[in-house]
């Protein structure tokens, strides 16, 4: 009988969760506080949607660093695939709690178009605003930096953030809520200081109003980017064009494959499962055959992303099944 899979410590779990996540929420909680102590003092309208979204961030980034931790489960006998899209609910919790943040940032925007009020406290909003671009600019090139390397992609120095904007499609589902919301969190910091030094230079007080809608927009425009993509992920989606190429070179690599005859590339958060059946050179005896399937699963096993790899084989059929160029 099969031993029982060997349970997961807390500890090690927490040490395998998303640090891109944790970070985030960390700084936006400071971030949040600083923004109410702000708002509070100042009445702001500008400092009010800049520090709902920082609350929104925090609350979120949290929610998805513990489903991180959770995805990181070994798989067991009841669950035999894993946990690994236990993160893509936590972050559809996310995107319930930035909807919700969103609303009342437009409701709010609307409310201070339509009656605009007097702000207070220049020299506190500039400093609390100009703390928020820092940090969450910080945690943005963090999370860019995460994207890189869950991407496996070359990229150094500046080229960070191209190489991120490129590849941000396939990183891991919590460090793409941590670039979406991040990337939107300094965008609507710079805003609200724009709002707040206009405001204090001329008599447009509206503009509190227009920049409350406008990061409520963007709240809007993440939420819906999240959603979708964590909802692929919850019903499974096939892995990029370019990592089923990589798993098809290393399984025709060896002299004795000859074709694949199918094959699929599942993507579950950052990880990969692969199902194939592959076309051997005739000839080959049962045994031989069984040492060249467990090699290539294992030589696929080495690369960390993959998960669990299933091969079947059958003889050469003499008909050209994989073409790479008709995917």
């Amino acid at each position: 009988m099969e031993a029982e899979p060997q349970k997961d410590s807390f500890r090690s779990l927490l040490k395998k969760g998303n640090t891109s996540s944790a970070a985030a929420a960390i700084g936006n909680t400071f971030i949040s506080i600083l923004k109410g102590i702000a708002y509070f003092f100042t009445g702001n309208g500008a400092m009010f949607a800049s520090m709902m979204h920082s609350i929104a961030d925090a609350v979120n980034q949290g929610f998805v660093f513990a489903g991180s931790v959770l995805a990181e489960k070994k798989p067991t006998r009841k669950f035999p695939t894993g946990f690994g899209r236990v993160i893509n609910i936590f972050c559809m919790i996310a995107v319930l709690v930035v909807t919700v943040m969103a609303y009342e940032t437009i409701r709010e925007g609307l409310h201070l178009i339509a009656h605009p009020a007097e702000s207070h406290g220049f020299w506190l909003n500039l400093i609390v605003l100009l703390a928020s671009i820092v940090v969450d600019g910080i945690i943005l090139l963090k999370a860019m930096k995460e994207v890189v390397h869950e991407a496996r992609a070359e990229a150094k120095g500046f080229g960070v953030i191209p190489g991120a904007f490129r590849n941000v499609g396939r990183a891991a589902p919590p460090t793409r809520l941590v670039f979406y919301e991040d990337l939107v969190a300094t965008t609507g910091a710079f805003l609200a200081l724009v709002a707040v030094v206009f405001t204090a230079l001329t008599n447009f007080k509206a503009l509190d109003g227009i920049v409350s809608l406008l990061i409520g927009s963007l709240m809007v425009v993440v939420a819906f980017r999240v959603g979708y993509d964590n909802m692929v992920g919850l019903i499974g989606v096939a892995a990029p064009r370019d990592v089923e190429d990589k798993v098809a070179n290393v399984i025709l690599s060896d002299p004795s494959v000859t074709d694949i005859y199918q094959m699929r590339v599942l993507q579950e958060g950052r990880y990969y499962h692969i199902e194939g059946l592959i076309e051997l050179k005739k000839g080959l005896s049962l045994a031989d055959a069984d040492d060249i399937k467990f090699k290539l699963r294992d030589r696929l096993l080495q690369n960390p992303d993959i998960t669990d790899v299933t091969l079947g084989i059958i003889e050469d059929d003499e008909i050209k099944s994989w073409n790479p160029d008709t995917r």
